[in-house]
């Protein structure tokens, strides 16, 4: 038995999320199908994020175990032959058999897209976040510097959320303009249920004139979710990467999508 680890990228917009439930399909489902297919007996993957409704990926993280004499590393090309077209495993290899993606020690980054101008466009509706009023990124950068560092997050995760340590550490929060498209880049060690969401549309009301940049620091305070912003929707969202600072040591983390 040997362990294999995939890297999967996917548009989120027509998935339930990552985590098989009962009211549609979502991104596990479809590839432990795939898996299974390719394999021939039954695959059960272990995502490291499970990202919610509508959120995209370009590197998530996702291990099972098989006695395929499949090499590991050609996982990736043979399975995509049987993945619908918004889902794709970008690599494939093995890793010791203890390897568990929501234990070990990481880096998470990821990308808040918003679209910033008069008028949506129709092209980007599945991947960004249309914002018609003008945003201040001078404002919005104030802000985002009381978020960076470790702090309780917990006026910027879902009042649903079931964890009981909801401190974090932000390690770069950037914000940058390019043409209408504003990205909010956002790298921890951690997130919390919705948490780069409420960061982005905390942000983004900063930026609209909703809230000081200094009130930033009274939302963490607080710890009441009631004070921070909205909650961004999900399109907006991408999982960027997740890196791992030592494949062969355990640790706590969260798997909870952002």
């Amino acid at each position: 038995m040997k362990r294999i680890k995939l890297t999967v990228a996917y548009d989120g917009t027509d998935y339930c999320g990552w985590q098989i439930q009962k009211n549609g399909v979502t991104v596990e489902e479809v590839l432990n199908r795939a898996l299974s297919r390719l394999i021939g007996d039954r695959v059960t993957v272990i995502g490291a994020s499970r990202t919610d409704a509508g959120v995209h990926a370009q590197g998530n993280v996702a291990v099972f175990d098989t006695d395929t004499q499949i090499p590991a590393e050609r996982i990736a090309y043979a399975v995509n032959a049987l993945l619908p077209e918004d889902v794709v495993v970008v690599s494939s290899g093995e890793v010791p058999a203890g390897w568990h993606p929501r234990k070990c020690v990481s880096v998470k980054t990821y990308e808040y897209r918003i679209l910033n101008r008069e008028f949506p466009d129709p092209v980007r509706r599945r991947d960004t976040y249309f914002v018609p009023f003008q945003l201040d990124l001078d404002r919005m950068r104030q802000a985002a510097e009381y978020l960076k560092g470790e702090h309780d997050f917990k006026s910027f995760c879902s009042a649903q959320t079931t964890v009981e340590d909801t401190v974090r550490t932000i390690y770069a929060l950037d914000i940058r303009r390019e043409e209408d498209f504003i990205t909010i880049l956002v790298r921890g060690n951690g997130f919390l249920y919705n948490m780069v969401r409420i960061i982005a549309g905390t942000l983004a009301g900063v930026g609209r004139g909703y809230f000081e940049p200094r009130d930033v620091a009274r939302m963490l305070e607080e710890k009441d979710r009631a004070k921070a912003g909205v909650t961004a929707p999900p399109q907006g969202l991408t999982l960027v990467g997740i890196e791992y600072k030592d494949p062969e040591r355990s640790g706590g983390g969260s798997g909870r999508s952002a």
